[in-house]
C-alpha cells in the first residue's frame, strides 16, 4: 500500500527542491494535527464513525495511523506555506477542509482505540502526543513534508504546484486504503475515507484554478511527472 518505491520517488522526485536553501519546516501556526471533534462532520459520515464496530484487520489500522499523519502533512504544510507565500488556496483548504479530515479519522482512531504515533503495527492504546505541526511519526510523511515546505516557499506557483502535489499523492494512497477497508469489511472506515477522497478531488481543482489563474496554462498538467506519479487528472470528479 505504501512502498518502498513511493519513498524512493520522493528521495529522486524532490532532491533539487532543496537548492535553494532548506528553511525551517517547523514556521507556522504551531497548532497539533489533531482536528477537535466539533468541525461539523457530514451527517452520513458522523453517522458511520458513531455507527456499529467493524473487525478491523491490522492493515486497516496501519491506513488509519498512517492517514492521520497523512491528513496533518496537508494541513501544516499549506499553512506554514501560507504564511510566506499567501494564496487563499491554501488557507482555505486548510482551515475548512483538512481540519475536518483530521477529526474524522482522529474520532475513528479514538472509536477503535488506536495509537496515532504507530505506523505500521498500530496498536492500542489511543495516543496522538507528539504529532504536531511539522512532526509525524511516518517516516514517509515526514521526508515529503520537509521537502514540499523547501519548495512550496520559494514562489506563489511551487507552492500552488505543492498541493497538486499533495491532493494526488492523498488519492492514490486513499484509492488503496479504500480497498483494503472494503475487502475487511469495515464500511465506516470506507465512509470516512471516501469522504477524505472526495475533498482530495475538490482541493485538487482549486490548485489547478489557482494555477490557470496566475497563467499557468495546463494548471496541475503542468506539474512535471516524475517516477511514475503523474499530476495530471482530468478524470478526477469536478463539483467546484
Amino acid at each position: 500500500m505504501h512502498t518502498i518505491v513511493k519513498t524512493a520517488f520522493f528521495a529522486v522526485a524532490f532532491a533539487g527542491l532543496t537548492a535553494c536553501g532548506s528553511s525551517d519546516s517547523g514556521q507556522g501556526t504551531g497548532n497539533e494535527s489533531g482536528g477537535s471533534s466539533s468541525t461539523g462532520l457530514p451527517a452520513d459520515v458522523q453517522a458511520a464513525i458513531d455507527g456499529q464496530k467493524s473487525a478491523l484487520s491490522q492493515e486497516v489500522k496501519d491506513a488509519l495511523a498512517y492517514m492521520y499523519s497523512e491528513e496533518g502533512l496537508a494541513h501544516d504544510v499549506y499553512l506554514n506555506i501560507y504564511s510566506i507565500q499567501p494564496q487563499k488556496q491554501l488557507q482555505n483548504i486548510a482551515t475548512k477542509s483538512e481540519v475536518k479530515h483530521i477529526d474524522a479519522v482522529n474520532q475513528l482512531a479514538i472509536k477503535y482505540d488506536l495509537n496515532m504515533t504507530q505506523s505500521p503495527d498500530t496498536d492500542v492504546p489511543y495516543s496522538i502526543d507528539g504529532i504536531v505541526n511539522g512532526t509525524y511519526p511516518v517516516s514517509r510523511v515526514q521526508y515529503l513534508y520537509d521537502l514540499l515546505y523547501d519548495k512550496g516557499i520559494q514562489s506563489a506557483q511551487n507552492a500552488l504546484e505543492v498541493g497538486c502535489i499533495v491532493e494526488v499523492v492523498d488519492v492514490e494512497d486513499l484509492d488503496a486504503d479504500i480497498a483494503v477497508a472494503q475487502a475487511s469489511n469495515a464500511s465506516d472506515v470506507v465512509t470516512v475515507f471516501e469522504f477524505l477522497r472526495n475533498g482530495s478531488y475538490n482541493h485538487y481543482w482549486a490548485f489547478d484554478k489557482g494555477l490557470k489563474d496566475m497563467g499557468v496554462s495546463n494548471g496541475c498538467c503542468d506539474v512535471p511527472d516524475t517516477l511514475g506519479y503523474n499530476f495530471c487528472h482530468p478524470e478526477y470528479p469536478n463539483t467546484k
